[in-house]
């Protein structure tokens, strides 16, 4: 239906939700091609006055005068009709959060593109960003898919990759993540629009789920091994955050790493406060409390997220070696 001069262009309808996805829009609106409409999620109570609370997809969309659709659903069939009055080319989604019934990815000419954060089939699921870091994985990425009626079961049509190192955290992937998003579908359009993007079956081995975090999950077990609670430490910053108790106080560990060599001498109960270093906590853990965790970033209760130097300095008695770190959830 497009008058514009540049008959490739595409009418896109665009549907997600959170920050990761406001990055998507954006490198989409700076592109020729048209977003004719925007779908996102409900407003949301937030914040201490449960406010309701606009996406950042709504927030975007409505600062470029783009008409948004909220929908609790997308099974009604008025809901698919509004969809279809739009007339768009493709429809891009981005964490967007409600299922997409066959009815509806049958709507658009070129079908639903999405843009997901790992390199499937490894990740598919609710919070492939966390669970790679948390898992050990030492790359991950982009994938933009064909969307089908599975859960991120599709095609792949692009792939782009990104490394994970002993700093990437939940939050740093994230950010890089999202960038890359926008990148690889702009890159993805151009290709879609030239009838370029070949369609590649996702293989069959290699597949894994990315449950959604919870905060439960963030209670450290020093019983694991230092690796293993260093990872989980950088996944969960910054949400849920990883947290243990000191003398019956939540303290939230925001950064950690594994101290190498892996083991010292003596057996010792794990989460045992050992003597510090100048700029770590250092904390037994393993097995046997055989291995050291560094936690160079915590909060104390009220606090915000300090340098643990810093609170080593103002508050050393605090930690003293012997103490005893504990994240059972009813202590």
């Amino acid at each position: 239906m497009s008058h514009h001069p540049d008959g490739n262009a595409l009418r896109i309808v665009f549907a997600g939700t959170p920050d990761f996805a406001a990055e998507s829009l954006e490198a989409l609106l700076a592109t020729r091609h048209h977003v004719v409409g925007v779908y996102t999620q409900p407003d949301r109570p937030a914040g201490r006055g449960r406010k309701l609370t606009p996406s950042p997809v709504k927030r975007l969309a409505l600062e470029h005068d783009l008409p948004v659709e909220q929908p609790t659903s997308l099974k009604a069939a008025e809901a698919q009709r509004t969809l279809a009055a739009f007339e768009a080319d493709v429809m891009i989604v981005v964490a967007y959060g409600l299922l997409l019934p066959q009815a509806v990815l049958d709507i658009p000419r070129l079908g639903c593109l999405n843009v997901h954060a790992s390199l499937l089939p490894r990740w598919r699921g609710a919070a492939p960003i966390q669970r790679a870091i948390e898992a050990g994985d030492d790359e991950t990425g982009i994938t933009l898919m064909q969307m089908d009626a599975g859960l991120d079961t599709g095609d792949m049509l692009a792939i782009r990759r990104t490394p994970i190192d002993a700093e990437t955290t939940g939050g740093s992937l994230h950010d890089r993540l999202a960038a890359l998003g926008g990148e690889t579908l702009v890159a993805g359009l151009e290709a879609l629009a030239a009838g370029k993007l070949t369609p590649t079956r996702q293989p069959e081995e290699g597949v894994t789920y990315a449950h959604k975090l919870s905060k439960a999950e963030g209670a450290l077990d020093f019983s694991q091994s230092a690796v293993a609670l260093a990872r989980r430490v950088r996944a969960f910053n910054p949400w849920p955050v990883a947290w243990t108790r000191l003398d019956d106080e939540p303290l939230r560990l925001w950064l950690a790493e594994a101290e190498m060599p892996a083991n010292h001498a003596t057996e010792t109960l794990p989460g045992t406060l050992l003597e510090p270093a100048a700029d770590a906590l250092r904390v037994a853990c393993g097995e046997r409390g055989q291995e050291v965790l560094r936690i160079t970033q915590l909060q104390l209760p009220g606090g915000k997220p300090l340098e643990t130097r810093a609170l080593l300095n103002a508050q050393g008695s605090r930690f003293e070696p012997g103490k005893r770190l504990d994240s059972e959830v009813n202590s």
